[in-house]
């Protein structure tokens, strides 16, 4: 069975959980084969194995780390010219979707992007992907070369599938090209108890009917009940009222979680384009009118701010 390379994302060994979705997701189409970029294998090797990697390939050459997102593109480039695989995925993050750019023009390949699924068509690798503000599922393949696949996180759930997690060490001799930009100083972010909002299996977002930042307070009741990241749309980042960071859109992030609950959200193709993946969407406006409703499974048509506080406090009472 031919290998799919998986790029594992990481913080020193700490595995995010998108690269377990992806391990999972390579198994519906090959054997996966984890690339580990990095330090830190020895704290990640067995949940990488336990969840279907069979060789675990290790670059912890500090070069690869100290330079923005070129080096790893030229290592999976050389991984993809020894090994012959029949696909890459890579998380459909920022810096994802940049090294998978990156690694379709050095292997002259196809690349897809915010992937779903994967299934195989008689050996060709094929994603679906949701278009048109999720109105339609496609399904597309690469016509040339060894697909790239960006993939959305939460697209599947990680299923553990033990494997032989073989560690195969390797290397890159780096392009001068690859050294172009250099990391010189990295922040830790401080992070709260909430999970991340790109990996996040709920995630509860204020628009701009909220009304206010103090406001803002009804919609992390409800996300803290229910266990949630908390988004935002542009109109509340812009207008100041929670940071940058928490943004959904197509200039934020692009989320896909399980349960999406959008509350005062009118439903700007700006907003759709960062959320329409989501398996279950929720909507509270008290416009019966705004766009947000062509899109949801379920739609709440009232005052935002007596609905979230019923339904903390009936998720409340049940846990």
């Amino acid at each position: 069975m031919s290998q799919v390379l998986v790029l594992v994302e990481h913080t020193d060994g700490a595995l995010k959980k998108v690269s377990l979705e992806l391990l999972t997701m390579a198994k519906a189409v090959g054997e996966p084969a984890a690339v580990f970029v990095g330090n830190g294998i020895d704290a990640a090797a067995d949940k990488l194995a336990e969840y279907g990697a069979e060789t675990i390939y290790v670059a912890d050459d500090a070069a690869l780390t100290g330079y923005v997102v070129a080096p790893i593109a030229e290592l999976l480039a050389k991984l993809v010219a020894e090994q012959s695989p029949i696909a890459v995925l890579i998380a459909a993050t920022a810096t994802g979707k940049e090294i998978a750019g990156r690694l379709a023009i050095k292997t002259n390949s196809g690349v897809l992007t915010d992937a779903t699924g994967l299934s195989s068509d008689g050996g060709t690798v094929v994603a679906e992907q949701s278009i048109f503000g999720g109105a339609t599922v496609v399904k597309s393949s690469a016509t040339q070369g060894t697909p790239i696949i960006a993939v959305l996180p939460n697209a599947t759930p990680p299923e553990a599938s033990p494997a032989a997690g073989t560690r195969t060490p390797v290397s890159v001799d780096l392009s001068d090209a690859a050294k172009g930009a250099k990391i010189v100083d990295s922040v830790v972010e401080e992070k709260g108890e909430r999970p991340e909002l790109t990996e996040a299996s709920i995630v509860v977002s204020g628009g701009r009917g909220v009304g206010s930042a103090d406001n803002m307070a009804v919609v992390e009741r409800l996300a803290d009940s229910l266990g949630a990241a908390v988004g935002a749309s542009r109109a509340v980042v812009d207008a100041g009222w929670y940071p940058h960071q928490s943004q959904v859109g197509q200039t934020g992030k692009t989320v896909s979680p399980q349960l999406y609950i959008a509350v005062g959200i009118s439903g700007a193709i700006q907003h759709r384009a960062g959320m329409q993946t989501s398996k279950t969407i929720v909507a509270v406006n008290k416009d019966r009118e705004a766009p947000i409703f062509d899109l949801v499974d379920y739609g709440v048509v009232g005052d935002l701010h007596k609905v979230l506080p019923q339904a903390t406090e009936e998720v409340q009472k049940r846990k």
